[in-house]
């Protein structure tokens, strides 16, 4: 009866101690998608969102720190939050009207993005 018990134990010990570096796990990426379920699938999904916005701010603003949490809105909609260099700087708001989210559109907006984050930091 005891080595059922142990066993019980030692079985939960080990499926915690595996499970608790997933959810302790800190972000690695300065961007965050929060509604990704509602994004088109030609859009690339919010990996895509977050790498042209990292790549965009990379290139334009390299030595900002920042995140971004980007809220999806609907299928042709998004807007973005940022800290950057610990200033929250004014929403940015993108829409497409006569298609879904895409590539082009998420690249074009990560650029501009990007532009008014270095604008913000030289400011500063």
């Amino acid at each position: 009866m005891w080595s059922r018990i142990l066993g019980g134990v030692l079985a939960s010990t080990v499926l915690v101690a595996a499970c608790a570096p997933a959810m302790t796990a800190p972000q690695d990426r300065p961007c965050r998608v929060v509604n990704g379920e509602k994004l088109p699938p030609e859009s690339g999904g919010a990996d895509a969102i977050c790498s042209a916005i990292e790549h965009a701010i990379a290139a334009k603003a390299p030595k900002v720190r920042y995140t971004a949490e980007v809220r999806i809105l609907s299928k042709s909609g998004l807007t973005v939050s940022v800290i950057a260099n610990g200033k929250k700087l004014p929403d940015q708001n993108m829409s497409v009207m006569d298609r879904n989210l895409n590539p082009w559109a998420i690249e074009r907006f990560a650029e501009s993005f990007a532009e008014e984050v270095a604008k913000a930091a030289q400011k500063a």
